[in-house]
């Protein structure tokens, strides 16, 4: 795999860059240890919904990081962009270019990148990134 291929596999379509992102490896983690100690159901930690797992397993963006439920399927990211103009579901983003156009919009977008296992149902926020270019 190339490197940018592989950089691209590990980060989802959006890149972590900007300084107005939001992180949310603290709350995976958290949620993770609290599952482990059985604090937490797996039934509430694996509720993806059917869309959520199609999209995972049609667009999303392979991690080569295997599930810390199920220990046994690959996760993938999944992008929904939120914004003006967008559906009030978000818009399921499946290459880098649609993302590159929503990018260069004048408008404030806001992308939410999710780590889902298509088999278990796990997933969580993974970030938030802010795109577009806002308006002048």
């Amino acid at each position: 795999m190339a490197g940018s291929q592989t950089g691209q596999a590990r980060q989802g379509l959006v890149p972590a860059r900007r300084p107005a992102d939001i992180d949310y490896r603290l709350a995976r983690q958290s949620t993770l240890n609290a599952w482990r100690a059985g604090n937490l159901g797996t039934e509430f930690v694996c509720d993806a919904q059917p869309m959520l797992r199609r999209n995972a397993a049609e667009c999303g963006t392979p991690t080569l990081e295997t599930c810390p439920v199920c220990d046994d399927h690959e996760v993938a990211h999944v992008t929904y962009v939120f914004g003006p103009r967008l559906p009030a579901h978000g818009r399921c983003i499946s290459t880098p270019g649609e993302l590159e156009r929503l990018n260069q919009r004048r408008a404030d977008l806001s992308a939410y990148v999710v780590e889902v296992c298509a088999e278990c149902g796990w997933n969580h926020l993974v970030r938030i990134t802010s795109l577009g270019r806002g308006l002048p």
